[in-house]
C-alpha cells in the first residue's frame, strides 16, 4: 500500500521506505544523521511488566540494525484505564522504562488513547554516522549470514495464547525477547558487515527475502543450522502445533521466492517463517570476519530476493 506513495526528494534522506528497512536515517550534517523508527504491538506475553520489557527491546532493535545508537524515546500506548485498572499500565511502562535505562536511552515522553484492546511500544531517535549506516540493501554476494539469537518466539506466544507451553520453554523465549541487541549489533559492526536487518514478525526468511531483494541477491539457507528457542520444535512436532496467523501468512507470501529442499521437514519450514517478536540481528559479512551468531547460509549470485533452503 505504500509503495505509490511518493517519496519525499530531499537529497538528505538516505535511508526511507522503499527498501522495507528497519528505520529511516536523515542527514542532518556532514558527520551526524538521525535515525527514526516505531513500533508497537498487542500483548504477547501474560505478565505486563514483561510485555513492556518484550515490547521496548523489540522497538530498541530497529536502531541497533541499522548501526546505529538510540537516545530517546516516546511511549505509545493504547489501554483503557476503566476496563482494565491502573497497576497494569503502570506495570506495563515500568517495564519499557527499565529496558529503556539498560539501554541507556532516556523516555521523554509520549502519547496515549482509550482503547479496550492494550496496545505499547516506542517511537525511538537514534543517530549513526552518515557514512557508517548499516542498510538491508547493500548485501555482497559471497559473504556468510549469522542468526544471533534462535528462532521461534511467535510459536511461544501462539501456544501460551493456548496455555500447552511448558514454562521453561516461556521463559527461554521471553529471556531472548528481552535481551537487547546492543552488544551484538556492536560485534557486527566490528566485523565490517555489508548488510544487516533483524528478525521479527516477517520471520527469518521474510526478512531475509527482503534483504536479498533490496540488495540484488539470492541465499542458501541450511535449515537444521537455524537454533530454535529451546522446547520450540517439540510444540511444532506436536499434533496440533501453535502456529501462529502471521507465521501461516508469510509462508504464503515467501511461497514463490522459496525453494525448499525435499528432506527440510514441517516442523523447520515452520520455524524460519515463523512471526517473531524481538529477534536477533541477521547479518551479512565475510565467512572470517568474526561476526557474531551461528551461520546459517550464504548470499549468492542469483535471482533477486531467491532462497533456496536445504535441510
Amino acid at each position: 500500500m505504500i509503495a505509490n506513495l511518493p517519496r519525499p526528494a530531499s537529497p538528505d534522506l538516505l535511508v526511507g521506505h522503499e527498501t522495507a528497512d528497519d528505520a529511516a536515517v536523515y542527514r542532518v550534517s556532514d558527520d551526524l544523521a538521525v535515525v527514526t523508527t516505531v513500533d508497537f504491538f498487542t500483548p504477547i506475553v501474560d505478565d505486563p511488566y514483561d510485555f513492556g520489557r518484550v515490547a521496548a527491546t523489540n522497538a530498541l532493535s530497529d536502531i541497533y540494525a541499522m548501526g546505529a545508537t538510540p537516545l530517546t524515546a516516546l511511549n505509545l500506548v493504547a489501554y483503557s484505564v476503566d476496563d482494565l485498572g491502573r497497576m497494569p499500565l503502570q506495570e506495563i511502562l515500568r517495564g519499557g522504562s527499565d529496558v529503556a535505562a539498560a539501554a541507556g536511552v532516556a523516555i521523554v515522553g509520549g502519547h496515549s488513547i482509550d482503547d479496550a484492546e492494550p496496545k505499547y511500544g516506542l517511537a525511538v531517535t537514534g543517530t549513526v554516522h552518515p557514512e557508517r549506516v548499516v542498510r538491508n540493501s547493500t548485501a555482497r554476494a559471497g559473504d556468510a549470514l549469522f542468526l544471533t539469537k534462535p528462532v521461534g518466539g511467535g510459536v511461544v506466544s501462539t501456544a501460551l495464547k493456548r496455555g500447552v507451553v511448558p514454562a521453561a520453554t516461556a521463559a527461554a523465549a521471553l529471556e531472548v525477547m528481552t535481551t537487547l541487541n546492543r552488544d551484538a549489533a556492536a560485534r557486527a559492526l566490528a566485523a565490517g558487515p555489508s548488510a544487516m536487518t533483524d528478525v521479527t514478525g516477517f520471520g527469518l526468511l521474510g526478512h531475509l527475502h527482503e534483504l536479498c531483494e533490496a540488495s540484488g541477491v539470492a541465499a542458501e539457507v541450511s535449515a537444521g543450522a537455524v537454533p530454535a528457542i529451546d522446547g520450540v520444535l517439540e510444540l511444532l512436532g506436536s499434533d496440533e502445533p501453535p502456529i501462529a496467523g502471521g507465521t501461516r501468512r508469510n509462508r504464503d507470501w515467501l511461497s514463490p521466492s522459496v525453494d525448499w529442499a525435499d528432506d527440510v521437514t514441517e516442523d523447520r519450514r515452520w520455524l524460519l517463517c515463523d512471526a517473531m517478536t524481538s529477534g536477533g540481528l541477521l547479518v551479512a559479512a565475510g565467512e572470517d570476519s568474526g561476526a557474531p551468531g551461528v551461520r546459517i547460509g550464504r548470499l549468492i549470485d542469483g535471482r533477486a530476493g531467491s532462497i533456496a533452503v536445504g535441510a
